[in-house]
């Protein structure tokens, strides 16, 4: 397993994401339970989840495999509503998590994204479980340059420790000014989404991505997430139901680019030469 520096601390090179993990059956739970675990036990440290996740039913299913691994070994990542983001509703928030988790507290704990409420009173509420050990760091979801910014400039926006946004080969309007402001002021990376939506229905395979794919002797999904961590510098969190996909997700660590594969990527899905609107999916 290879590692990168993330949150100021060790983590693998990829996490475990969990959107609609928990909703199937019992047989498709038990199958994602095995996924999962098959990270788990093959180096993989991190995990990502949210209370919107089939509504907690991501949230439980984590749980249920943490708890045969020791707890401090994992770094954690939830998320609440923008409409749970008062200090007195992310501490209900936070604590649901919690039960569901079969944890005493997260690593990181987001707002999934930007609601009504004042971001001011969002980091009161987020500092205050910090000081309550609930949580160890907080952060936030689908920001863009404008919030973060914004972020910043608050009181103890500057402990604001991750920002997670929508990036894979097809939507890199992240590495515009989002990248270059987080990395100049400390503050880790996390993309979601690496093979598009639910695999490519919002990310257009090109003919390109296909050849190159047969050429390395890899899968497509396989070259898409090797694209994303190429730098080593980013955290991307692939959604896993089988213990298949994780095996290829696993693999895909290793792929490395030659710099003529890396310019013909560019020049088929090229890098944002303005600020983009932030996507989201």
């Amino acid at each position: 397993m290879k590692y990168i520096t993330f949150n100021h601390q060790n983590t693998s090179a990829i996490g475990i994401g969990t959107w609609h993990l928990g909703e199937g059956n019992q047989a498709q739970t038990e199958a994602e339970m095995q996924a999962i675990r098959y990270g788990l036990d093959h180096g993989i440290n991190l995990i990502d989840t949210a209370e919107m996740y089939g509504e907690g039913l991501s949230e439980s299913l984590v749980g249920n495999v943490m708890k045969d691994y020791h707890r401090e070994d994992l770094q954690l990542i939830s998320k609440f509503y923008p409409f749970h983001a008062t200090p007195e509703l992310i501490k209900t928030s936070l604590k649901a998590s919690l039960k569901r988790l079969q944890t005493d507290y997260l690593d990181l704990y987001l707002l999934h994204w930007r609601g009504d409420t004042p971001l001011s009173e969002t980091i009161f509420g987020l500092e205050q479980m910090v000081q309550a050990g609930l949580i160890k760091n907080w952060g936030v979801s689908n920001f863009d340059l404008a919030d973060l910014k914004e972020l910043s400039n608050l009181e103890n926006g500057q402990n604001c420790r991750i920002n997670e946004d929508l990036y894979n080969i097809g939507s890199r309007g992240i590495e515009y000014s989002i990248l270059p402001w987080q990395k100049q002021h400390d503050m880790s990376f996390v993309g979601y989404s690496p093979f598009g939506s639910d695999g490519s229905e919002y990310l257009n395979i090109k003919p390109v991505i296909k050849e190159m794919a047969q050429a390395k002797n890899i899968s497509v999904h396989q070259l898409l997430l090797a694209w994303v961590i190429r730098n080593h510098d980013l955290l991307s969190i692939p959604k896993t139901g089988s213990v298949t996909h994780m095996q290829s997700n696993l693999a895909a660590i290793d792929v490395q680019f030659t710099e003529d594969e890396l310019r013909l990527l560019d020049k088929h899905y090229p890098k944002p030469t303005q600020e983009p609107s932030l996507e989201t999916i």
